[in-house]
């Protein structure tokens, strides 16, 4: 019974955690140019600065996990310092400190999906339970949050509401955390010399490279999108109705994803994950109807649902297992914060000198390059290792 309580306490934080991102970031970009003025370069900066705080910063709370052993307690203050910061955010003025301001609620933003990662798959792994149907709680709360956040700016004509419900999603989390496991996994080698092992192994690097390209454009279009549904005549209301059938279809395919996985195998799901996200930018490059693209959202389900818990495995599978704690938050930083770093400051760029469909044209053509290296992957993976993946 108490693994249970602790396992519905653990899909309750990533509920509320997510919902507090829902309501953020993909109305960030929208609030930065109508409330605050900003070019669309400098929005780019503005919310590149989220991943690029997240490269560097990451490791700090992974250190600051391992020193102090209480990942619970650094989770807590991570959460409780974004939500207390995001109140005082929209009241900030000009540029630079915009972009000091964003800087600084990500530092503590950061440590929030690794630390509480860390945390959860210890415990799924403890108690066989799936990530999956942990992670599928923070895309419901996604999808929520846009879907009303959306409504709320609508009604009120305030886009300041979303640092508020950022706010309050944070809040709520940290009443789950209670129930939180208090420790992770132990550590059996040193980051230094578990990134050395890594850097050895060449399968696992190209897929890095591969991930950048995927990737980087799947979290890129969390910023971006609510800016391309009003391009193409939507609403802000519309925007959160997009944001809800395309984060919520992530939900059920998560659920079925390990079933999807072990009949298909690891590079299957990934290649067609990949190829959804490519073939849904290229659309949106040749200037769809607002209805065409309220469709093409559920698409995300299939790439986004099937994608992550799939590509957490093939890195897995590719690193030693001495070091794979280190190889899945190498794999973070490069994904989640390298690549989101580039494609959200390269998107902002192009649709300033092009547009915003042109944006989609380039994350497409990456996508499809990234597809092309996972097949590299498949092919210079050792015989026992491609056994498991295939």
């Amino acid at each position: 019974m108490k693994v249970e309580k602790t396992y519905r306490f653990i899909q309750a934080f990533y509920f509320f955690s997510f919902f507090g991102f829902g309501a953020l970031f993909p109305l960030l970009s929208v609030f930065l140019e109508e409330e605050k003025g900003l070019s669309h370069t400098q929005i780019g900066m503005v919310i590149a600065a989220l991943p690029i705080i997240t490269i560097f910063i990451q490791p700090l709370w992974g250190m600051l996990s391992d020193y102090t052993r209480r990942p619970r307690i650094l989770l807590m203050v991570a959460a409780s310092s974004a939500s207390l910061l995001g109140l005082f955010y929209p009241a900030l003025q000009l540029f630079p400190v915009l972009l000091a301001g964003i800087a600084i609620i990500a530092i503590f933003q950061a440590g929030i999906v690794p630390l509480s990662d860390s945390l959860s798959l210890s415990f799924s792994q403890s108690h066989r339970k799936q990530y999956g149907n942990i992670r599928l709680w923070g895309a419901v709360g996604f999808a929520i949050a846009v879907f009303i956040v959306g409504r709320v700016t609508e009604e009120t004509g305030s886009l300041s509401w979303i640092f508020y419900f950022f706010s309050i999603g944070l809040l709520f989390s940290l009443i789950t955390l209670f129930q939180f496991p208090k420790r992770a996994d132990e550590v059996t080698v040193s980051f230094r010399t578990g990134l050395t092992t890594l850097l050895q192994q060449k399968p696992f690097l190209l897929f890095l490279v591969s991930n950048f390209l995927v990737f980087g454009p799947i979290l890129a279009n969390n910023y971006y999108f609510g800016t391309f549904i009003l391009t193409v005549g939507g609403t802000l209301s519309g925007v959160g109705l997009a944001f809800l059938l395309a984060a919520g279809s992530e939900a059920p395919f998560m659920k079925i994803s390990q079933l999807i996985i072990d009949r298909l195998g690891v590079i299957t799901v990934v290649i067609t994950g990949s190829a959804v996200s490519a073939g849904r930018w290229l659309l949106y490059y040749f200037d769809p109807s607002t209805t065409v693209v309220y469709l093409t959202t559920i698409a995300q389900g299939l790439s986004v649902g099937l994608y992550i818990p799939a590509a957490l495995i093939l890195v897995r599978e590719l690193a030693p297992k001495e070091v794979r704690a280190t190889a899945v938050g190498l794999y973070s930083a490069v994904g989640n914060g390298i690549g989101n770093a580039f494609f959200t400051f390269m998107g902002g760029f192009l649709i300033d000198v092009w547009n915003v469909n042109g944006m989609y044209g380039f994350f497409s053509i990456m996508s499809m390059i990234g597809i092309v290296l996972v097949l590299v992957v498949q092919r210079w993976t050792k015989p026992e290792v491609k056994e498991l993946i295939s």
